[in-house]
């Protein structure tokens, strides 16, 4: 056993007290499956819209700016309420919020399948986002209290299978349904598609999901001032990220959001501190932060994410518009990424408990090579074997990508108490959904840069060989920073441990 073996394990944890029912093992794997499935619905809406974007501006005349906001407003509005609706759910039942959650869900859906305009669909993708955010820190703070143990490590490897098959399967799911619905009103069973399933799952969570409500003589503490400082701070900072094409369309305004991202943060510290030190619950307690594995696996995490949608990205770009792929085609390239990354995750969430962070410094060095291998054969390959061989790097990069997301979730919150574990998770949600915001805004403004700046003499899969290439070392620097962040929360695991003893 490795030298690593103890610190995936939680720190001694006292319940919560809830009127929960006892469960079976068979229960709360249903309900753990129930909450995960719901995941991967919410993941799915995030990649498979984006497909459907022309089909949207040719049916409703969209213009350029309504479409980015139908894309980014739900990740926007997704990002701004899970932090509130994680330490909610803490408080009181996850299950009440999972249901409101899913219900709102698929109201937005159905209107966003009936818009007859761009605003309607507009608005719609809004309270999605906002519906999304009120139901996925429930899923990991279930998760969080049904699991201890080893048994967690396993429930969190499933869970970063399922959503990694989501969002690789994103794209794909969302080009067969066009095809399938037709190019004038293909882009509604995008919508359509999530009625039936939310319907199915609110029967499921009704009949399986436990009671969580806490018992508390105690008002509900929700820090208001907290949260609108938090949700300005959080706007400021994703705002001229999500708006960032990399086009000279872009407005270089929007980057001043910056200066008030970096006061809303200062303030919000001040105020955390200061409400926290009056005897009252803070939004996100400063506590939590002194917990080493939560903030450097929070940190990991939102790097990450930095780099692994934008890699996917820029490689559907590349095969589109580079190689002349239609959209289905090029989506299903990301398929082996999807199916080796599940078998990895799930493997990484059984062999966390044993070996715990060098598997995840492994992953990133796997993950690593995978890229440079894929950026390889999209400039050397021939055009008519491009998409083939493009496919067999990915299934070597998904399989070192499983062992980094479910290992880390495992070690990030092996040592959170059970009763924060909703807000601990969605904290790392929201830098997920920032890492994307960022990482995506920094390889398109590089991908298109160099495209502009490419003599008009060389040809267009010249050009876009470059532009790829560019794109594709934006994504290994932020990989890279992970790494660094894993190797760096490995030795101060190893010197906790020497510590220890």
């Amino acid at each position: 056993m490795s030298d690593e073996t103890t610190h995936a394990r939680p720190a001694r944890e006292e319940p919560p007290k809830t009127r929960d029912i006892p469960l079976t093992r068979n229960r709360k794997w249903q309900a753990y499956w129930v909450a995960v499935s719901v995941a991967a619905i919410t993941i799915l809406d995030l990649s498979k819209v984006n497909v459907a974007l022309p089909s949207i501006e040719t049916a409703l005349g969209a213009g350029s700016t309504e479409l980015q906001l139908i894309v980014a407003g739900y990740v926007l509005t997704f990002g701004l309420v899970l932090v509130p609706m994680g330490r909610l759910g803490d408080q009181r039942s996850r299950k009440a919020l999972f249901i409101v959650g899913l219900s709102l869900f698929g109201l937005t859906s159905l209107v966003a399948a009936l818009a007859p305009n761009a605003t309607v669909l507009l608005i719609a993708r809004l309270a999605q986002g906002v519906a999304a955010g009120i139901q996925m820190p429930q899923v990991l703070g279930l998760v969080q209290q049904l699991f201890q143990g080893r048994e967690r490590g396993t429930a969190f490897g499933l869970f970063g299978a399922t959503i990694g098959i989501a969002t690789a399967f994103g794209p794909t799911l969302g080009g067969l349904l066009i095809a399938l619905g037709g190019p004038t009103d293909g882009w509604r069973w995008i919508f359509w598609i999530n009625v039936p399933l939310v319907l199915i799952a609110i029967a499921l969570a009704i009949w399986v999901l436990p009671q969580t409500r806490t018992r508390s003589s105690r008002a509900l503490q929700l820090d208001p001032v907290g949260i609108l400082i938090f949700a300005v701070t959080v706007l400021a900072l994703m705002w001229p990220f999500l708006f960032t094409t990399g086009t000279s369309a872009d407005n270089p305004a929007r980057w001043w959001l910056l200066v008030v991202f970096v006061l809303g943060l200062a303030l919000f510290i001040w105020w955390e501190q200061r409400y926290a030190a009056s005897g009252k619950s803070p939004l996100i307690p400063p506590a939590l932060f002194s917990i080493t594995s939560w903030r450097n696996g929070t940190l990991l995490v939102a790097v990450y994410f930095a780099g692994m949608p934008a890699a996917f990205l820029l490689t559907t770009l590349y095969l589109q518009n580079g190689l002349g792929l239609e959209p289905l085609y090029a989506g299903m390239v990301t398929i082996g990424f999807a199916l080796t990354s599940a078998v990895t995750s799930w493997y990484g969430g059984k062999l966390v408990e044993r070996f715990g962070r060098p598997l995840v410094v492994l992953g990133l060095i796997v993950l690593l090579a995978g890229f440079a291998l894929l950026v390889l054969l999209a400039i050397l390959t021939p055009a008519e074997i491009t998409p083939w061989a493009m496919a067999g790097a990915m299934v070597i990069a998904g399989a070192g990508g499983g062992f980094v997301v479910s290992p880390n979730q495992t070690l990030t919150l092996a040592e959170v108490p059970v009763r924060q574990g909703g807000l601990a998770g969605s904290v790392g949600q929201l830098g997920q959904r920032i890492g994307t915001a960022i990482g995506s805004a920094v390889t398109l403004s590089l991908f298109y840069s160099t495209i502009a700046g490419e003599p008009s003499s060389e040809s267009q899969l010249s050009v876009y060989h470059h532009a790829y290439g560019v794109g594709m070392a934006g994504v290994a620097v932020f990989i890279g920073i992970a790494f660094v962040v894993s190797v760096v929360d490995l030795g101060a695991r190893r010197k906790a441990q020497s510590r220890a003893l």
